[in-house]
């Protein structure tokens, strides 16, 4: 079972809510400005935007703060945010890709580093463990949209590439360039999802026992709550019997 995700639901269950909440929003936002900065401030003019809006009404933003961020582009006084990306090894030889938005690279660039050191893992030159990974996009819908024969067909008819369903949600991957025209698609077909993002997706995954899972949950949590980090992603894997352990602990 490919363990990072359901390593953010543990992790998200065991956080404060209103702080992960909060947390969430504001990197929403930050993402929401420089799509708008970037391109047009029109949402129908410009898919990254789009795409962003989407994502931050499927997490229940306000459309107030949708509106302030989008403002905060034409505005002179919004930061200079730039896009970096960091690669490297962390406990196991687990491969992880860090994104961030950053009006300083050098302070970010700082924080990823000790967090890896701090976790055993180190960190590696820009393309040195990306070559092993797929950019894709990815839509995710609560169980709730349909059963899994339901949701496959409207994701076949949309154009997607894969459908992973479980008790939980459904995850439909599609190409990189397609993401618009499927989440598009699909929200005529199902409504609204929960998430509509580009991703990382691994080409393979590490087995990880429960000692480095552990450790691998740490890493990301702390990475994760660093306010210039968007996403991470790690290519490990983890049974059922340890995942089951770390979610009652």
């Amino acid at each position: 079972m490919a363990g990072h995700s359901q390593f953010k639901n543990i992790m998200h269950r065991k956080g404060r809510q209103d702080a992960a909440r909060s947390k969430m929003f504001s990197k929403l936002a930050r993402e929401i400005t420089v799509a708008a900065k970037q391109g047009m401030p029109d949402p129908d003019m410009n898919p990254r935007l789009r795409l962003a809006i989407q994502n931050a009404k499927a997490q229940s933003m306000p459309k107030d703060n949708i509106q302030r961020a989008i403002s905060k582009a034409s505005g002179g006084d919004s930061e200079n945010y730039e896009e970096v990306r960091y690669e490297g090894y962390g406990p196991g030889g687990v491969a992880v890709i860090v994104e961030a938005l950053t009006d300083n690279r050098n302070r970010s660039a700082s924080n990823v580093r000790a967090a890896f050191t701090k976790a055993g893992g180190s960190l590696g030159e820009t393309g040195s463990v990306a070559f092993m990974w797929d950019r894709v996009g990815e839509i995710v819908y609560p169980a709730s949209a349909g059963d899994a024969d339901t949701v496959m067909e409207a994701a076949i008819e949309a154009g997607a590439e894969d459908i992973q369903s479980d008790e939980h949600s459904h995850t439909i991957l599609c190409a990189f360039e397609d993401i618009g025209d499927v989440s598009k698609a699909l929200e005529a077909a199902l409504g609204e999802p929960e998430s509509v993002k580009t991703i990382w997706k691994p080409q393979n995954s590490v087995p990880v026992d429960e000692e480095r899972a552990q450790s691998l949950m740490k890493l990301i949590g702390v990475l994760e709550d660093d306010d210039d980090v968007q996403n991470v992603y790690a290519n490990f894997e983890v049974d059922d019997e340890t995942l089951a352990k770390l979610s009652a602990a």
